[in-house]
């Protein structure tokens, strides 16, 4: 069980029957009365986002998510197919499940897929990941006080905001959790 003291950001729990996802959580205290807990909750198969208040020291099951290493062998449209590199099961995600993960994958990537109760709900991704420029614009070095940034695109379509000097043909890590640039490789 975990209460509302325990909450933490990506945390999944069961709630109506239905796994949800803790985006963000505040703790409200009124003038009077007990503190309530306002969540944002991603269900985790729908991906359909709300927000709902508690009291405080509500409590739910957490969901018991099993993960697992598998590779992601390719894209063939808008499915995506791995194999998992222990058992060499291989199966298939749409990109509706994926969501944003689809921005990041290139193929031979190891990636942890999330299954509860033997069903797949999803994959995590590293926390960053190495991408190939290519194409951006060449970046001039002009009247700029602050870092200079320019749009480049990607291997996997991805489009991110990169320093002056990172050019066409470069390798960059991007984190996956905002999506921005970190360091050229």
């Amino acid at each position: 069980m975990i209460s509302t003291g325990d909450l933490r950001k990506g945390v999944t729990i069961e709630l109506d029957n239905e796994l949800w996802q803790i985006l963000d959580y505040h703790h409200i205290k009124m003038g009077r009365g007990s503190a309530q807990v306002r969540i944002t909750l991603r269900n985790v198969k729908r991906g359909q986002t709300v927000e709902r208040s508690f009291q405080a020291g509500t409590k739910w099951p957490r969901a018991q998510l099993e993960n697992r290493p598998v590779q992601f062998l390719y894209r063939d449209g808008d499915d995506f197919h791995f194999m998992d590199t222990e058992s060499y099961d291989q199966f298939m995600l749409r990109a509706d499940q994926l969501g944003d993960a689809t921005q990041y994958l290139k193929d031979g990537m190891t990636v942890d897929r999330t299954a509860y109760q033997g069903e797949t709900i999803g994959i995590e991704l590293p926390v960053s990941v190495d991408l190939l420029v290519t194409s951006s614009e060449p970046g001039f070095a002009g009247d700029t006080a602050q870092g200079a940034r320019k749009p480049a695109t990607l291997e996997t379509g991805l489009v991110v905001q990169v320093p002056l000097f990172v050019g066409e043909g470069d390798t960059i890590r991007v984190d996956t959790r905002t999506g921005e640039y970190q360091t050229r490789v």
